[in-house]
């Protein structure tokens, strides 16, 4: 009986102080836009405990589309991962919100064709993009949402074949994980997406990368800030440990990223279990090769940022931001 007792006390303490470990953890939220590894640090963080570590307690959540940052301009979430160009349009708005870490520098994006539709198009591989992108005439093109993005990528392509993409092509919102299905049952001509969807495609020979911003498509806009993690200014005024410790995660994540390849494609493959290894494996090198160092925002890349606004069309330039000031720091990942 004493035994027993002995017992029951000793789980009453370690529950007691979980709970209290777990209530004295700073509670927070971050929205994701996409199922992609485009956010491969989150993932880390949340599934190597680095939040935790940090002293957080975040929520991740699934908000499709613009959804993300609009969430955490509304104040319903915290921090979202969104693009320097989706941020730009934001602010433009007047809808301004504060980045306090970039975890990617180069555009990871890519058109795909299904392969049947792009053999009878006459599809070279060695014509610049300005002559591929002609093949997205009177196509219809899945994006992740309608002005992602992913959606003003395909924009820029088709434009700098000489196309209208308001006239010239149809697209259709579908989520990434779907957009493969779609292709192959013929709904869509191809997509516009990113890592592991764009491997998958051409692994199976299903499909061909039309135009690839990674392999070199858009030159004028890399470097470039395509994961950055924003936040309302106010979070960090009046929440400055939360913006710490977010970043603290993040560095981390972005460390093991770069630094333990092996140890991350494990992680990320309970992420994603129906992606065959080879193209889990592709995908990640492509993602961590893309990582910097130091994950900091830069004029430069949001520049860039404004550039892909204007050259697919999304934004005009007279409405383009005049400049950076008060729309991001690098004090909390230096």
């Amino acid at each position: 009986m004493m035994r027993a007792s002995a017992a029951l006390a000793l789980a009453c303490i370690l529950a007691c102080g979980t709970t209290h470990a777990q209530e004295s953890r700073l509670q927070t939220s971050v929205a994701l836009p996409s199922t992609s590894l485009t956010f491969a640090t989150t993932y880390l963080a949340a599934d190597l405990g680095l939040f935790d570590d940090a002293g957080l307690q975040v929520k991740v959540l699934d908000i499709n589309g613009v959804g993300a940052p609009n969430s955490v301009i509304s104040g319903a979430v915290d921090f979202t991962l969104t693009t320097g160009s989706t941020f730009s349009r934001a602010a433009v708005k007047g809808q301004r919100l504060l980045i306090i870490a970039n975890m990617i520098d180069r555009p990871q994006m890519e058109v795909v064709l299904k392969r049947s539709v792009a053999e009878q198009g006459g599809f070279d591989p060695r014509k610049p993009v300005e002559e591929r992108g002609k093949l997205l005439k009177g196509k219809t093109i899945a994006v992740d949402g309608v002005f992602t993005n992913l959606h003003a990528w395909l924009q820029l392509v088709a434009r700098k074949a000489g196309l209208d993409p308001e006239k010239d092509l149809k697209v259709t919102p579908l989520p990434a994980a779907n957009m493969l299905a779609a292709m192959m049952a013929g709904t869509v001509d191809g997509f516009s997406s990113s890592q592991p969807w764009t491997t998958m495609a051409t692994r199976d020979k299903s499909g061909i990368v039309l135009a690839s911003s990674f392999l070199g498509d858009a030159p004028e806009i890399v470097p470039f800030a395509y994961s950055v993690l924003a936040t309302r200014p106010e979070v960090c005024e009046k929440r400055q440990p939360v913006c710490s410790a977010m970043a603290k995660a993040y560095v981390e994540a972005a460390r093991i990223l770069r630094e333990e390849p092996v140890r991350a494609t494990l992680t990320l493959a309970r992420r994603f279990p129906d992606i065959p290894q080879d193209v889990l494996n592709q995908a990640v090198e492509t993602i961590r090769r893309s990582t910097p160092e130091v994950p900091a925002a830069t004029v430069e890349g949001l520049q860039n940022s404004e550039t892909f606004n204007i050259r697919s069309g999304v934004l005009k330039a007279e409405d383009t931001l005049k400049n950076f000031d008060g729309l991001f720091t690098t004090k909390y990942v230096q």
